[in-house]
């Protein structure tokens, strides 16, 4: 938490290292983290003045206030609800990332499939979340968004948020791999299958926290292999909190070795800890 603090930049947002600009994404988990701790109420005032001085007209939020197009990003901020944001702006960037879907689920894309003689797969069926508007879905924005709007149903239970909700976690499930748990995006390329990575599997195990679908626990036991030999900061964190999320982290797991990187690693691992600790401020 002392690294946060001391990271902090005097606009109020954070860098993703210290002495860097203010961007979107390491303010937001930031806070996240001073939120889980129920600590610094000053620079988190602060930090709540940097993100809502930075929304978009549209609603959404950029990576960085140079950039002008809203983006993913939305998902991770708008995590932080209502209180920290104020109700118009919550709900402004609630209906942001709703309006938000990848580009192969749209009708022209799907058309233009029917019309080459090649009718979409599963996978093309699912309607997740892109990084950028207008392009392709990912697993990580979809994890993102999809425990977003889980905290946004539980305050307001709409159709159109269950309803995407479902198709979020059918997306998530029809792009696991083989393996069990998630890359960036497909389970297969190029005729052969793909191998997840820990973060992914991380995140999406997290987003699909309450699914009694039987392809967790596969996942599960591969995110318990790859904390095991994790190489990273940011993937110990996603693995700890995927696995908590389904009450499959091992009572004897090593405590986290690698130290964080940037100040999003160091956000992380203070969710993590809290969430170890009882408290996943993803899934309140």
């Amino acid at each position: 938490m002392l690294t946060l603090l001391a990271s902090q930049n005097r606009d109020g947002g954070w860098p993703y290292r210290p002495g860097g600009p203010s961007w979107t994404e390491p303010t937001a988990y930031a806070l996240l983290a001073l939120e889980a701790g129920g600590l610094a109420a000053e620079p988190a005032a602060r930090a709540r003045g940097w993100l809502r001085a930075a929304q978009n007209p549209d609603g959404g939020w950029t990576p960085q206030p140079a950039v002008a197009e809203s983006t993913w990003v939305t998902a991770v901020v708008t995590l932080l609800g209502p209180l920290a944001l104020g109700a118009a702006a919550y709900r402004k960037g609630i209906a942001w990332v709703l309006a938000q879907s990848g580009q192969e689920t749209g009708w022209i894309s799907r058309l233009r499939l029917l019309v080459l003689g090649d009718p979409p797969s599963a996978e093309q069926c699912c309607a997740g979340w892109p990084w950028y508007p207008g392009t392709t879905a990912w697993v990580t924005p979809t994890a993102l968004t999809m425990l977003a709007l889980r905290k946004a149903l539980r305050m307001n239970p709409a159709e159109e948020v269950r309803a995407r909700l479902e198709m979020g976690a059918a997306f998530l499930l029809a792009h696991a791999c083989r393996d069990g748990g998630w890359n960036y995006g497909t389970p297969r390329a190029v005729g052969y299958d793909a191998g997840s990575y820990p973060e992914t599997t991380g995140v999406a195990l997290l987003a699909l926290s309450g699914s009694g679908s039987p392809q967790i626990s596969l996942a599960c036991k591969l995110a318990q292999s790859f904390l095991a030999g994790c190489q990273s900061s940011e993937a110990e964190s996603w693995l700890r909190l995927g696995l908590l999320a389904h009450g499959r982290l091992p009572a004897n797991a090593a405590p986290p070795v690698r130290p964080p990187r940037t100040v999003l690693h160091a956000a992380l691992a203070r969710l993590a800890a809290a969430a170890q600790q009882g408290r996943n401020i993803f899934l309140e």
